[in-house]
């Protein structure tokens, strides 16, 4: 049919140092994509100022990475398979290590923004290579536990993103948010070369399909730049937002055509016919959105209503994350002793829902304390839900569809995230202007509480030597401040309340998965 036939070749797993070097290996890869993905968002100031780049501009650093990272992920498997995963996995070390040079050394804006499209494509290349190289350092019966091991990757990349950049920019300069990645990408690069094997199970298709890259690129691309620049210009508001979303409607349809007219597809969608990959497609994407969704909004509010700076917001949520590690193993080791994956990621969805709720209930005099058994639970939560849904993938697929099903699996959770970060900015600047709309009301020359707030802040300028004038105009951008904190205060309270209602979307979806045995679970990946 096009294809050839899958050699038959018996399973033969890596065992002691190599298999540990493999999965080092592996999961360092994946955490240098995702923790790339978010470490220059601390540093954006820093990188405008140095280059001249306005605040609209300076978005065009992270959005170029967020477009060639979701349009590549999908078409990994296939690349993979055509020319061998060992060959692909280790350009595409290189090729993220020398484009992060580049970034480093990049003098002007749409230099950087060249570079940092180009290390997407490379990064993008390593996500899901990761985990099939995991998945197939262990036998059946051990999956469970490679998916949790992969899972931490993606629970502590976008945690320690943040934290990792503020701390460079801080004690160095934002050229080695990049340049730190050199070293690392050197090794990672040789241990790919001597310890990464081809999956004896890939079909090499029996040529490129160049048309369904085409459409996939105009797809996905185009409603990646929606979701990244859809609030900054308003919508659809604008014309820009408009053309796009249609190139996007029309990409995604040619696309469909094309995968299913042909049997060598970029991106094989005749998977979806596999009932429990398109539920574990579902939860993927709510998994993203609550995942980016909630590392998103924390940050913000805690440095803009509480006062928090940007190292100690990072530094904060790192024990959150390790408690998403030391649980991760467990989980993995439940699901391969046949514990019901469904309980599990009912367990996650209590917990992470608790975190939210609790994150609801913040007010100005909340402080870290408060929340560190929320984080405690998200961590725990998010754990559960992780390796389960992750699973799900790839539950019940032929061992030569795998490498599909985790690129188009990987992808969707990066798009959930995506348009969760959407969401979110779209309910905050929504609220924010409800809530504002509400207080102003009560602010007034009739107000008592106003005017004596007024002239409290007033006789506190006057004490300390300005004029009359001086200490008006102050008092009045100190009551402007306080506004705007306690309205940012109530804004994200009520998001954190959202984004709980999300999480409880995920318990229907799950009861239609159909449970699948324990020995079914995964088909030997070889």
């Amino acid at each position: 049919m096009g294809e050839m036939n899958a050699p038959s070749i018996p399973a033969a797993h890596p065992t002691g140092a190599a298999r540990v070097i493999l999965v080092l290996t592996a999961i360092t890869c994946a955490l240098l994509e995702l923790i790339d993905a978010t470490v220059v968002n601390v540093s954006l100031r820093e990188i405008s100022g140095s280059i001249g780049a306005t605040t609209t501009e300076i978005a065009w650093v992270v959005t170029a990475y967020g477009i060639s990272n979701v349009i590549i992920i999908p078409l990994t498997g296939m690349l993979s398979n055509y020319f061998g995963r060992k060959n692909y996995f280790t350009a595409s070390v290189v090729l993220f290590t020398f484009s992060s040079l580049m970034c480093g050394l990049s003098s002007d804006l749409w230099t950087l923004v060249f570079w940092r499209f180009i290390q997407g494509l490379g990064g993008g290349g390593l996500l899901s290579n990761a985990q099939t190289i995991i998945l197939g350092a262990f036998p059946r019966e051990k999956m469970g536990m490679a998916n949790a091991i992969f899972g931490m990757g993606i629970i502590m990349g976008p945690t320690f993103g943040p934290t990792i950049g503020g701390l460079i920019t801080d004690s160095m300069s934002w050229h080695w948010i990049f340049f730190v990645n050199v070293p690392i990408g050197i090794v990672a690069a040789f241990l790919s070369f001597y310890f990464v094997t081809d999956d004896p199970a890939a079909v090499r298709p029996k040529k490129i399909d160049y048309w369904g890259i085409l459409f996939l690129i105009v797809g996905v691309g185009s409603v990646q730049y929606v979701l990244e620049e859809g609030n900054a210009k308003d919508w659809f508001e604008s014309s820009e937002i408009i053309y796009f979303t249609l190139l996007a409607i029309i990409g995604f349809a040619l696309l469909i055509v094309r995968s299913l007219s042909i049997d060598y597809a970029a991106v094989n969608l005749k998977l979806f016919r596999n009932y429990n990959l398109v539920f574990g497609a579902i939860l993927n994407f709510l998994l993203g959105l609550i995942l980016f969704g909630s590392v998103f909004i924390f940050p913000l509010f805690v440095q803009i209503s509480l006062g928090w700076t940007a190292t100690q917001t990072g530094l904060f949520m790192i024990p959150g994350a390790l408690f998403a590690a030391f649980t991760m193993p467990v989980v993995g080791k439940m699901l391969g002793n046949g514990v019901n994956p469904k309980g599990i990621i009912l367990t996650g969805v209590m917990f992470t829902f608790i975190f939210l709720l609790i994150l609801s209930f913040a007010s100005p005099n909340s402080s870290e304390w408060d929340f560190y058994p929320a984080f405690i639970l998200r961590g725990i939560g998010m754990a559960c839900m992780m390796s389960p849904i992750i699973s799900l993938s790839v539950t019940g697929l032929a061992p030569k569809d795998i490498g599909q099903a985790v690129g188009l699996s990987n992808a969707i959770r990066q798009l959930g995230g995506a348009v969760g970060i959407a969401i979110i900015n779209l309910f905050l600047t929504n609220k924010n202007a409800q809530v504002r709309g509400s207080m102003l009301g009560y602010i007034n020359d009739y107000s008592t509480q106003t005017t004596e707030r007024l002239a409290s802040l007033k006789q506190g300028y006057l004490a300390r030597g300005f004029s009359m004038d001086q200490a008006e105009a102050m008092a009045n951008r100190a009551l402007e401040g306080m506004l705007f904190k306690q309205q940012a205060l109530v804004s994200y309270t009520h998001g954190f309340l959202m984004v709980a209602m999300l999480v409880l979307a995920i318990v229907p979806i799950v009861f239609l998965v159909r449970n699948a045995k324990k020995a079914e679970v995964v088909k030997d990946m070889h």
